[in-house]
């Protein structure tokens, strides 16, 4: 697939790099949320499983993951998760375009909003992410806690 162009992942695809790419880029997290990030219990396998029961869409640069995002529909939205952009590829408009193309496949599946969350710790991101034109909805509290932990934050999903 030619660099820059999202592409949807199936088996069989590098999952290991998959998961490298996921694992370096959410590093910065350590010591800075609680609970830990779910990205600790991520494998391979269960990198795959994800590509079966919902979408992963890839971005690589020379035949790497540089870029991607998880996504599971979940009426009437359409959930990202593990939006993640290597830091050498950063400030190339790659997270924009992963972002489109979740707001594509919405509109193909009869969605009417993306939704994430983010960690109520992570406040660059709650940034991003508003700039990408999502809201926050909402507040969770990881199981055991008593406070919230992450912001639910949606993007209505624009008709063409």
């Amino acid at each position: 697939m030619p660099d820059d162009i999202p592409f949807r992942v199936t088996d069989p695809y590098d999952w290991p790099s998959l998961l490298a790419l996921i694992q370096a880029e959410f590093a910065y997290m350590e010591g800075r949320i609680d609970p830990p990030s779910s990205m600790h219990r991520l494998t391979p396998e269960a990198i795959a499983a994800q590509a079966e029961t919902g979408e992963i869409w890839v971005i690589e640069h020379g035949g790497t993951p540089a870029a991607c995002i998880f996504l599971t529909p979940q009426p009437p939205a359409l959930y990202l998760g593990k939006l993640a952009v290597s830091s050498n590829h950063r400030g190339q408009g790659l997270a924009r375009r992963l972002i489109g193309t979740a707001e594509t496949r919405a509109r193909a599946l009869g969605l009417t909003a993306l939704k994430l969350q983010t960690r109520v710790e992570l406040t660059e991101n709650h940034a991003a992410f508003t700039a990408l034109g999502f809201a926050i909805t909402g507040t969770t509290a990881h199981e055991g806690y008593d406070r919230p932990t992450s912001l639910t934050m949606l993007r209505p999903v624009e008709e063409q």
